[in-house]
């Protein structure tokens, strides 16, 4: 497994404002309005439900309690909260929100590591549109992926999801086509190295994809993969016509010296 911890912004240009604005946000609405992932009422009432995005209708259920199958302890599963707009605001508003602080740690630390070079390539305007966007079509192929494999009746499209993950899996597929050389510190086998960007989001995509193979919908897992993907194939669809007319750093588009 490879772990991104840094990549080189010596040609960097500007101040990545917008992507710390980003970091904020995720953390203040975990931090506040999710009460650290204790404010069932908000998670469940603004989280997307594949059910919900395909029927148009805001579910509410009741609060049940199942036997985990291996621990044998009875755990609370929170029902559905109600949207009090509508419930395709929740395709924007669960890219903000997170299941947990490692959940947010991860997320927040490739966004910091992958988001400011879009940035500083494309203006703010432009990579906040972008940004937003792949969260949005991430959102939909994770809803897509549920209802074609399970069906809208089926257990799995009443799952919630959350996550920035969708997004920051498009910004990681803009960032491979606009600085696949990029040196990139990864945690690689419990040894740190630089790698070229390639390398690195490459490993994550295939990880990606390999587990996806198994449970597309993220339901089994835990994890949405399907988000993962099309967010990842959203950013690498849509970069370059985002970054027409930019001024990409020419530095980038060499190759650097590896040590």
């Amino acid at each position: 497994m490879v772990l991104p911890l840094y990549d080189d912004n010596s040609d960097r240009r500007t101040f990545p404002f917008l992507n710390y604005v980003f970091i904020a946000i995720n953390v203040l609405v975990f931090v506040v309005l999710q009460g650290f992932g204790e404010n069932d009422k908000f998670t469940y009432a603004f989280s997307t439900v594949p059910r919900e995005i395909v029927t148009g209708e805001d579910l509410k259920t009741e609060d049940r309690t199942i036997q985990d199958p291996v621990t044998r302890e009875t755990v609370r599963i929170p029902g559905l909260q109600p949207t009090p707009i509508s419930v395709y605001i929740t395709l924007l508003t669960s890219m903000f929100m997170h299941g947990g602080i490692a959940h947010l740690l991860g997320n927040m630390l490739f966004l910091w590591i992958f988001g400011d070079n879009i940035e500083d390539a494309i203006g703010r305007i432009r990579y906040f549109i972008f940004y937003i966007v792949c969260g949005v079509l991430a959102s939909l192929a994770h809803v897509f992926t549920v209802i074609a494999l399970d069906g809208a009746g089926s257990d799995s499209a009443m799952i919630p999801s959350l996550g920035a993950s969708g997004a920051i899996s498009g910004v990681l597929g803009g960032y491979l086509l606009l600085f696949p050389r990029k040196r990139v510190l990864v945690l690689l086998f419990r040894v740190l190295t630089w790698v070229p960007a390639w390398v690195a989001i490459g490993i994550w995509f295939l990880f990606q994809l390999i587990n996806g193979l198994g449970f597309l919908g993220g339901e089994q897992s835990g994890i949405a993969y399907g988000a993962h993907i099309g967010g990842f194939v959203a950013g690498l669809a849509l970069i370059k016509i985002f970054a027409i007319g930019c001024d990409i750093p020419s530095g980038d588009r060499n190759e650097p010296s590896w040590r």
